[in-house]
């Protein structure tokens, strides 16, 4: 297997298809693993929460407790140093000194990048601004080959918030990898950004764009939703005019492929309705639960373990 030991995880481009193959087995293993509790002891992770987060921050702290390992850090960057004006430089260089890797989330895009490039210490990505969330990549890549025994090949609809939604643009440069059938749905206020339909164009991946969620769910593997992110719109009557256009209800379900399973990073607002949960297509409280394996692969493979 392919070393990872020292490298970064900033962004899903960064990573050959090989890459990712290696790291979903990885965490197969993990998950399987009985006598995982010591892999990390005596390693220590730093977990730098610029903005709110309850499944990343605690699925990262599960996945290194769970290793053997221990976690430093803040859950709010008020009680850090920036709020002194110390610089994310500056924080970089001084918790390399504390930690084996940091993990990060941040709202401005690059940040993380910013940081890697300011340590020797690996820095993982928990999601910065509008730009990349490359371990929920991974995680609803390992999610989407337990449900449907592949990743290659399938038919795969996004909903909602495709302009602003980080999970989305790293989702899809993923799946461009393993050639899958593309469908976006959205207001055109919140389609996917320009730029990634263009590079998309160029790996030579077919994909559709659509407004409404029954023009394509009769005819998709994957029901990818997202919530409408209240906190990315620099104009607040815009965030009004687009904040309840999707709800999933049950009875659009009717006539859907029995393989089909509706994911959604989380959390939700009122994008899916709660009759859907008890269901064999839901699958989004399995998507998280599928955050701690991943992470723990994640963090074994950076960290050099052998396993």
């Amino acid at each position: 297997m392919k070393s990872f030991k020292g490298r970064s995880i900033i962004s899903i481009i960064d990573f050959s298809t090989e890459d990712i193959i290696s790291i979903l087995e990885t965490a197969k293993e993990i998950e399987n693993r009985k006598d995982k509790g010591t892999l990390l002891q005596g390693k220590i992770m730093a977990s730098l929460f610029f903005e709110p987060s309850t499944r990343t921050r605690l699925s990262f702290d599960a996945a290194m407790h769970g290793l053997g390992g221990s976690v430093v850090g803040f859950a709010d960057p008020n009680i850090s140093s920036a709020k002194k004006g110390e610089t994310l430089h500056d924080t970089t260089k001084m918790i390399e000194n504390y930690a084996d890797v940091i993990v990060v989330r941040h709202p401005l895009d690059g940040a993380a990048r910013l940081m890697a490039d300011s340590t020797t210490k690996p820095v993982i990505n928990g999601g910065d601004g509008t730009n990349q969330h490359p371990t929920q990549t991974l995680i609803d890549l390992y999610t989407i080959k337990k449900t449907q025994g592949r990743i290659t090949d399938l038919h795969i609809a996004m909903v909602g918030d495709l302009k602003y939604g980080r999970t989305v643009h790293s989702l899809a440069m993923a799946l461009a990898k393993f050639k899958c059938r593309l469908s976006f749905v959205s207001p055109a206020l919140l389609r996917m950004p320009q730029y990634h339909l263009d590079e998309l164009r160029k790996m030579g991946i077919s994909y559709e764009e659509y407004t409404n969620i029954e023009e394509v769910i009769g005819d998709i593997d994957i029901l990818y939703m997202t919530r409408i992110q209240k906190e990315r719109f620099p104009d607040l009557d815009e965030y009004n005019k687009v904040k309840n256009v999707y709800t999933l209800h049950r009875e659009m379900l009717e006539h859907v492929r029995p393989n089909l399973r509706i994911l959604h990073p989380l959390p939700r607002v009122n994008e899916i309705s709660t009759d859907i949960d008890d269901l064999p297509y839901a699958h989004y409280f399995q998507q998280a639960a599928n955050g701690v394996p991943v992470r723990q692969a994640i963090l074994a493979l950076v960290l050099g373990v052998k396993l």
